[in-house]
């Protein structure tokens, strides 16, 4: 039994993406969904997505909303309407039982204490832990009337299952090692191995992109196509592509303890939704030399055969340095609107368009240009940080009023006035131009750092900074 990549070729692609509500949107999960988005784009296919929502109790409507809500913001638009795995169960009991009519399964009366002896006996004889088929060749008959029974496939006894993985390229399992697996539990309820397979066949996938902690489960699923073949039309074996999952930078799988986890923590920490989308796409695939891409250059240029066997390492810093590099390349006004909420009502956006070019040089994140862009505007009296409180002792407020008396006698409020104006005056005290800046920068904005001290006298306005200053100078 094969799934080949050729097989397909001529089919129109069809990706899925199809994560379950958990409460955040994994950024793994995310990537997959993104590699599959992009297949398909790239190929003139259908993207589609589907909620397994079969998990009652993690499966709420906020859950729900936050992957929606991710992948909007990500930019990923799937194609139709989402399907819902949980409004399926009937459609997968039916496949069960068609399977279960056709000889291609079986019903299985075993009871928990039955099973629990099963496994023991295995694990005293250091055998595999599996079920032994008890019911396999057994009529139903046997059983006690009205005895609750699961429904278990088939699977051959003997022979291969091979796939031809589109990323890790051909892989086999021997049959042997493949138990008869439950398709329907005795509550009537679809197990996820049947659920999955029979959505990907009714949704016509022709590709399933995802994590490689699935690929034993696509040696299970293949059974299933392989024994609804005859049943009914359509079910065509897929071509598998298990992506390598992302790894923390120290090289272990990818936990809380690397940081955030969800697109929803990258969104709150100011991480712009192209550079996610940028960094992701470049987890595990590559175009030469290129680091970023418009996502119209990843249509063009995505495809799964450039998708690395290894891991791939997610690495914070490089994270934040594209996005100050984003940052740089935005549009101001954009930047102002995104910024904005997070400084509060006072915010002027006209202003922070304006002010953007000198704002976004050195930023990160949005956070840190919210906090960079804060200082214009504040209230007097502002409040003082520890660090700024520092240089405006008795000898920085003395400085102060000099330079108060300074500037108040200059009238062309503009960057090179001030400048030279400034640049002179420490000449002639034979200082360095920082230690006039320290001070005022400190009495200017209540912090240490700030955007060029000339381009904060400028953008606060000649009457608001010499009150600043004169606040803090004691004038």
């Amino acid at each position: 039994m094969a799934s080949s990549v050729d097989g397909s070729a001529a089919r129109p692609v069809v990706t899925r993406f199809a994560p379950s509500p958990t409460g955040f949107l994994h950024i793994g999960n995310a990537r997959t969904g993104l590699f599959s988005w992009l297949y398909a784009r790239h190929h003139g296919g259908k993207a589609l997505l589907r909620i397994e929502d079969t998990d009652k109790a993690r499966s709420t409507q906020e859950a729900i909303a936050v992957i929606h809500e991710g992948l909007a913001w990500l930019g990923l638009e799937f194609d139709g309407e989402p399907v819902y795995q949980s409004q399926r169960a009937d459609r997968h009991a039916e496949v069960a039982y068609k399977l279960l009519a056709a000889g291609q399964a079986y019903k299985c009366f075993c009871t928990p204490e039955e099973l629990t002896e099963m496994r023991e006996a295995q694990r005293a004889a250091k055998q595999p832990i599996r079920y032994n088929g008890y019911w396999r060749d057994r009529d139903p008959s046997e059983a006690p009337a009205g005895a609750p029974f699961v429904i278990r496939i088939k699977t051959p006894e003997g022979g291969e299952t091979v796939i031809e993985d589109a990323v890790q390229g051909r892989v086999k399992v021997d049959n042997r090692e493949i138990d008869d697996f439950i398709l329907l539990r005795a509550d009537g309820s679809p197990t996820y191995m049947l659920a999955v397979v029979v959505d990907d066949m009714d949704m016509g996938c022709t590709h399933i992109i995802r994590g490689d902690d699935h690929l034993n489960n696509a040696f299970r699923q293949l059974q299933v196509i392989k024994a609804m073949q005859g049943i009914e039309p359509g079910w065509e074996e897929p071509v598998y592509a298990h992506v390598p999952l992302i790894h923390g930078s120290d090289g272990a799988k990818l936990s809380k303890r690397h940081g955030a986890l969800g697109v929803r923590d990258y969104r709150d920490m100011g991480v712009l939704p192209e550079t996610l989308f940028n960094y992701l796409l470049r987890l595990g695939w590559g175009h030469g030399d290129q680091e970023e891409f418009s996502k119209e250059e990843a249509i063009a240029l995505f495809d799964i055969d450039a998708v690395g066997k290894g891991p791939s390492r997610f690495d914070m810093k490089k994270l934040l340095s594209m996005n100050g590099n984003y940052i740089r390349k935005a549009d101001d006004a954009r930047l102002a609107g995104l910024i904005a909420p997070l400084i509060g009502p006072q915010a002027d956006v006209a202003l922070l368009t304006e002010a953007m070019p000198v704002l976004k040089t050195r930023a990160r994140d949005l956070n840190e240009l919210a906090s960079g862009a804060a200082f214009l505007f504040k209230t007097r009296p502002l409040n003082i940080d520890e660090a700024a409180a520092a240089l405006l002792d008795g000898d920085g407020r003395a400085r102060l009023a000099e330079i108060s008396a300074r500037l108040h006698g200059e009238s062309d409020w503009t960057i090179p006035a001030l400048e030279a104006n400034l640049k002179a005056y420490a000449e002639e005290l034979g200082l360095g131009l920082g230690k006039l800046a320290q001070p005022l920068r400190a009495a200017l904005t209540g912090q240490t750092t700030s955007p060029g001290i000339f381009d904060v006298l400028a953008l606060l306005g000649r009457e608001e900074s010499l009150a600043r200053i004169d606040a803090q100078a004691g004038s």
